[in-house]
């Protein structure tokens, strides 16, 4: 869209990317990322959805979202915003853990997905700026492992958590019925699955597995059946598949149907992240 930009970075190692985007009309559909996904906004004001709250966050704050927290994202007024993400794997944030401390660590909480800091701030910086402006290997990795431990002492809840959707509130009847289904369009993703089958396997109405999903998961169903799309479709994408090729594997119409849902979720083409990724 005229006066958007973005720049996309991977590591070639798993567990590791970064962007840098200024939006004025693009909105992010509610969405969630595998991974820990850390972020500053540079000027405007960024409005998203998280956790069933509002928030808006302006230039120097740090946004913390945790693994499969959907959020959404859109700017606060026409004028727009920039801002700076890396997404960081559990796997690393452990291992980065686990070293700072010299024992096995446990993955952290980030209860609030606004924190205001301006040393975090300023080290998630550095850290963006080392992987986007092409530093050197050993420097990035002295920046990340600095800046993990600092995120989890000064922003995250005391004590480990478990990864995922788990995080929020349900019961132990709707965490079983929503497991079930999610296991489901997880393994069975390219099927048109309807309620009536989704009702069957958790052995519930599809009045009980929507509202239960919604509980556990932050999102329906089918919203969910369309991110594990997308997250096949990137792990495609980064090993060189062709775009339309993708589109038909994952359970899209086509290469446009993919490419329209790819930017609602991560804000950059299909074909940009393969560059990426490349």
């Amino acid at each position: 869209m005229p006066g958007d930009w973005s720049r996309y970075w991977r590591s070639p190692l798993p567990g590791l990317e970064a962007m840098h985007a200024h939006f004025e009309r693009h909105t992010y559909h509610r969405h969630s990322h595998e991974t820990y996904s850390f972020g500053i906004t540079d000027d405007g004001r960024q409005a998203f959805t998280c956790r069933g709250s509002g928030h808006t966050s302006t230039a120097g704050m740090v946004l913390a979202f945790n693994p499969d927290d959907p959020h959404d994202g859109r700017a606060a007024d026409e004028l727009g915003f920039t801002y700076r993400i890396v997404h960081i794997g559990p796997e690393l944030v452990s291992g980065a853990l686990a070293g700072f401390a010299g024992r096995a660590a446990g993955l952290p909480l980030f209860a609030e997905p606004i924190v205001h800091d301006p040393v975090l701030a300023g080290g998630l910086g550095r850290l963006h700026a080392a992987l986007l402006g092409g530093a050197p290997a050993l420097v990035a990795d002295e920046l990340l492992d600095a800046v993990i431990p600092a995120l989890v002492h000064r922003a995250a809840l005391s004590g480990p958590a478990a990864r995922g959707p788990r995080f929020r509130a349900g019961s132990r009847g709707a965490a079983g019925v929503a497991g079930r289904v999610a296991e489901l369009l997880e393994d069975d993703y390219r099927t048109d699955h309807t309620a009536d089958s989704l009702a069957a396997v958790s052995g519930s109405s599809r009045f009980t597995v929507y509202r239960a999903f919604q509980a556990v998961y932050g999102m329906a169903p089918s919203e969910y059946q369309r991110q594990v799309r997308l997250r096949v479709a990137r792990g495609l994408l980064s090993r060189g598949t062709p775009i339309a090729a993708v589109a038909a594997e994952t359970g899209f119409a086509d290469q446009s149907h993919l490419t329209r849902w790819f930017v609602r979720w991560y804000g950059i083409t299909p074909g940009v992240y393969r560059r990426a990724t490349r």
